[in-house]
């Protein structure tokens, strides 16, 4: 499925701190904004949104029905995170992140891919450092999601007794932030927008358990 011709997709490596809209919203001046960054089209908007101490890919577009289809849970669209949490998680904690068996403000989740990293994943270095407590190891998780509410991550992985330290978006589908860094931006070469759209478009609508 090829894209509209007026179809613009950017991807943008969203730093530690940057909040994922263009104006300053409840607080002006605390944050920096997308605003910041760029230039973008004045017609371009994040797919979602990354938490201001969130890290990492955000896609841009004008096309609401792409913005849209990639929202829906129904389509259950990949998106894979990098977090790094207090203590190493035991199997069976893993297996409650993977299983969709956590409830979240009352509702369940999907199921998730998790996976323990052995070694330490190479991130560029954030501005503020991560919270350092000499009796309490860290570890980092590999987790794709199929759905994208409010702080699932975090909320997921607290949940499960290990708080997240950092958090970066690496993946949106096959879309990726290799060659990437913190604060740079590329717009989507057309053969990449038509891939992005032949794997939104070509996914079958699934049932959402409530």
């Amino acid at each position: 499925m090829l894209p509209p011709k007026s179809s613009r997709i950017f991807l943008f490596y969203k730093p530690y701190g940057v909040l994922s809209q263009f104006s300053g919203g409840i607080h002006p001046g605390r944050h920096e904004t997308l605003a910041s960054y760029g230039p973008f089209p004045n017609d371009v908007y994040p797919v979602g949104r990354l938490d201001a101490d969130s890290e990492g890919l955000l896609l841009l577009t004008n096309d609401n029905a792409l913005k849209s289809r990639l929202l829906d849970p129904r389509f259950r669209h990949p998106r894979t995170y990098l977090v790094q949490v207090e203590r190493t998680p035991e199997t069976k904690s893993l297996e409650i992140l993977a299983n969709g068996s956590l409830l979240l403000q009352g509702k369940s989740v999907l199921p998730a891919t998790v996976r323990l990293l052995t070694e330490e994943p190479s991130l560029p270095a954030r501005p503020q450092p991560i919270r350092f407590r000499k009796n309490v190891p860290t570890a980092w998780l590999e987790i794709t999601l199929h759905e994208g509410r409010n702080r699932q991550i975090r909320r997921m992985v607290a949940a499960a007794g290990h708080p997240a330290l950092r958090l970066v978006r690496i993946r949106i589908g096959s879309l990726t932030t290799g060659g990437m860094h913190p604060g740079k931006h590329r717009a989507l070469s057309r053969e990449e927008s038509a891939r992005l759209y032949s794997e939104v478009f070509s996914r079958k609508s699934r049932p959402v358990s409530i």
